[in-house]
């Protein structure tokens, strides 16, 4: 499957680009000799093209491995060739829980008497299912054809996870929409069915930035005693703040916390970016960026005197 859309697509059918048992190996031996990794993915091109034999290797590798608490299947296969979701591949994958799989609905008309059987046996088996879908120009950039999807999915036992605004890649402009439709295909979504249907709207930062929410403006304004919000149907309504705080277990006293913080493998003190300012037990008050002006000014300015 060539998805035009793919951000990886320069990569699909390159063998230069296909692994060799001897090159997972090397990548297994990393997560086993790396145990900050607890979530790991498979992902592709598409995984269950393997034989099921040779998934059943990987997957027994890591489940070997103790800090792998999770693993997770990227495929396309429920979609396009939903044939290959055969009893065999589903009793192998039941072996090895707990393991998540997403796949790949752009479209409720993907959605067909077969993806739905596909998406059955895998839902029977007691593995989790989410979808992620790209927005597409022309083809799924559309409140009411994205509200038939989610629903569709939820039907089916799949769980909206995440809505892609379309990635910058080369030859793939014509596909691109703008930012705002994404919000809108939101607000449709938001309030107008059910809350566990509703995916997450995420942009992938170019640069490598990582996934960044993008919602509607649901606070409005805020003070020190109130939060104004509004809900999908534009009411604006405020939500009284409490008068008093007390945390009612935390101390605050991180260094000495022997209450919620004392928790095995509770990595608390690896917070970065935000939380790090949010957090009572770092004394970190700002976040600069590399190679700031100002700042660099100020130094030589220093300097100097």
């Amino acid at each position: 499957m060539y998805c035009r859309h793919c951000t990886r697509k320069r990569k699909v059918g390159d063998v230069d680009f296909i692994p060799n048992r001897e090159q997972i190996k090397k990548g297994i031996e990393y997560i086993r000799n790396t145990p900050q990794v607890r979530d790991v993915l498979l992902s592709g091109g598409d995984p269950f093209m393997l034989p099921d034999e040779y998934l059943d290797w990987i997957l027994t590798e890591l489940e070997s491995i103790p800090h792998v608490q999770v693993v997770r299947i990227g495929t396309r296969t429920p979609v396009t060739l939903p044939y290959r979701i055969t009893d065999d591949l589903v009793n192998m994958l039941k072996k090895h829980h707990p393991i998540w799989i997403n796949t790949h609905f752009n479209h409720p008309r993907e959605i067909t008497a077969s993806a739905k059987e596909a998406l059955m046996k895998l839902a029977d088996a007691g593995i989790p299912l989410g979808n992620q879908s790209v927005l597409l120009a022309d083809v799924n950039d559309c409140p009411r054809i994205m509200k038939e999807l989610v629903q569709q999915l939820v039907k089916n036992r799949v769980r909206p996870y995440y809505i892609y605004q379309c990635d910058l890649s080369e030859g793939l402009s014509h596909f691109r929409t703008p930012v705002r439709k994404g919000i809108e295909i939101m607000e449709s979504l938001i309030g107008h069915t059910s809350g566990f249907a509703v995916p997450t709207y995420v942009i992938d930062a170019p640069g490598g930035g990582g996934k960044i929410p993008v919602m509607p403006h649901y606070i409005i304004s805020w003070n020190t005693n109130k939060v104004i919000l509004r809900n999908y149907e534009g009411i604006m309504t405020s939500y009284q703040e409490p008068d008093h705080y007390e945390a009612a277990i935390c101390d605050r006293d991180c260094a000495n916390c022997k209450l919620e913080l004392d928790i095995k493998s509770c990595d608390e003190i690896n917070a970065i970016g935000i939380e790090k300012l949010l957090s009572d037990f770092d004394d970190t008050i700002s976040l600069i960026p590399a190679n700031n002006d100002r700042l660099e000014r100020r130094e030589r300015d220093s300097d100097e005197k």
